[in-house]
């Protein structure tokens, strides 16, 4: 089957087609560097970062390019207010959200050019829609000519009747089309500022991504990814960028992630439910933030709730129980003729084809995380620590997780030591509920010498306080291990 993308260009989904066979063009627009970004910004890093896994799985060679804004008006503000250079602040970020993407285990990209590294490029750019006579200066400010595109508007169906000087579109007497948009801006006092043709200045946002992309990738791309607020304007000039400095198709499928909402409301400051990236991983876990994104189609609107939060504790917890079982039965004694369970085997095969279908179908991330919890229920339902003696049961365990690897490293999931990870999440559990740590461990105390001494009662009664604190046990001889209800 082949690989199905939908392109928000032409609004449906179409088989994808190279420009160049078995390679892959990819940029994704990156962060403005003034802050910590929230955890509606990582939802593109994460879901990219599975794609680009998933074609280059199936055979393509991925270039994927993930850029830094680090000169805008927002960074400017910020270092103004704090009497430092703009550079310091853009660099302060930029290594504070490297750090957050290192928890989050995601793959480096390929590239990560930054504006500023760029402005040769940059002005060159402009200088090639200037000489096409898409674009005019007034004044050292560079204009790009709206008009002078038919298709503009298209990529996001904007009524452009609609755009008139007095709605959405920033009034500027010197334009020629309210809907024209600025390329190169003069030098302002205590901003950053380079010399061009034009005189002093610095970049418009929406040259520095086409400028990067042709600088990197060359004139047309294959897939540019972002967040829907990006489509227009920044994606529609994007376009008109292209179109104007090369005459040539710039984009052939655009993907867009659609928003997060937090317990049914956007994310906003007047609200005050925003929440970082780093923040959410330190309140529940970077395999919490992963299992949540994935959990759902990346065109489809996420609400974060409660509910989808415990939800992704449960699931998260079940594939790593399966594995930290696995990881004890694969030291199982074993010899060379012994096999994989048939069962289990028949079923990974089956779940494969279901993963390669659904993936295939537009990155369907939600499927695929179907398809491992019924894989791990298979597992599970074969007992193997309870079969020592079979020499079947290794071997059938290393299969089962190798095979959640797999799909684990596709999404940067289900990568880390199963101990560890169930200890880090019981501790989350525990403070996210307010279990007293001391009293579990009294109870399970108070619990094994009520049993060592026959006390029936008294060995109920702590297990009915332990089950009252929310708190799940097992026990096997003297040996006793413990969790969080979800």
């Amino acid at each position: 089957m082949s690989l199905v993308v939908y392109n928000t260009l032409t609004k449906k989904k179409e088989t994808f087609t190279p420009l160049e066979e078995g390679k892959v063009k990819l940029y994704l627009c990156g962060p403005t560097v003034y802050g910590p970004l929230h955890i509606g910004n990582f939802r593109g890093p994460i879901f990219f970062n599975f794609a680009r896994n998933w074609m280059e799985h199936i055979g393509y060679d991925v270039n994927f390019v993930y850029n830094y804004t680090d000169v805008d008006d927002k960074i400017i503000n910020k270092a103004n207010e704090e009497g430092v250079d703009s550079l310091e602040i853009s660099e302060r970020y930029i290594k504070y959200f490297q750090e957050d993407f290192g928890r989050l285990g995601l793959r480096p990209h390929t590239h990560n050019p930054k504006v500023t590294d760029y402005i040769p490029q940059i002005i060159e750019y402009v200088q090639g829609i200037i000489d096409n006579g898409m674009a005019y200066v007034v004044d050292g400010e560079v204009f790009y000519e709206t008009t002078k595109l038919d298709s503009y508007g298209e990529l996001s169906g904007v009524n452009l009747d609609e755009l008139n000087s007095g709605e959405r579109v920033e009034v500027d007497e010197r334009k020629k089309d309210p809907k024209d948009f600025v390329l190169w801006k003069p030098a302002k006092p205590g901003e950053p500022s380079w010399d061009s043709p034009w005189g002093k200045g610095r970049p418009g946002w929406h040259i520095e991504c086409s400028a990067m992309i042709k600088s990197i990738l060359g004139k047309s791309i294959d897939i540019h990814g972002g967040g829907i607020d990006l489509i227009f304007p920044h994606h529609e000039n994007e376009i008109a960028q292209g179109v104007g400095c090369n005459s040539c198709k710039y984009v052939n499928y655009w993907m867009h992630n659609n928003f997060i909402n937090m317990s049914g409301e956007k994310m906003s400051k007047s609200l005050g439910n925003i929440i970082t990236a780093r923040a959410f991983m330190d309140e529940y876990h970077p395999e919490v933030l992963k299992y949540i994104m994935l959990s759902t189609h990346y065109r489809s609107m996420l609400d974060v709730t409660d509910e989808k939060i415990d939800q992704a504790f449960s699931g998260a917890i079940r594939v790593y129980r399966a594995l930290q079982v696995a990881k004890h039965v694969a030291t199982f004694t074993t010899n060379e003729s012994a096999k994989v369970n048939k069962k289990l085997a028949e079923d990974l095969k089956r779940l494969d084809a279901k993963i390669l279908k659904a993936c295939n179908d537009d990155f369907n991330t939600s499927e695929m995380m179907s398809a491992i919890y019924e894989a791990v229920k298979t597992f599970n339902a074969l007992n193997l620590e309870k079969k020592a003696k079979d020499v079947n049961s290794a071997p059938t365990a290393i299969a089962f997780g190798k095979w959640i690897a797999k799909y684990g490293k596709m999404s940067a999931l289900f990568a880390m030591d199963p101990e560890q990870f169930l200890n880090e999440i019981k501790e989350v559990q525990i403070r996210r509920k307010g279990i007293a740590l001391d009293k579990v461990e009294e109870l399970l105390a108070k619990r094994a010498d009520a049993r060592a001494a026959k006390d029936w009662d008294a060995a109920d009664a702590a297990r009915d306080e332990l089950n009252a604190l929310g708190i799940d046990f097992q026990e096997s001889g003297d040996e006793v291990t413990w969790s969080v209800r979800v």
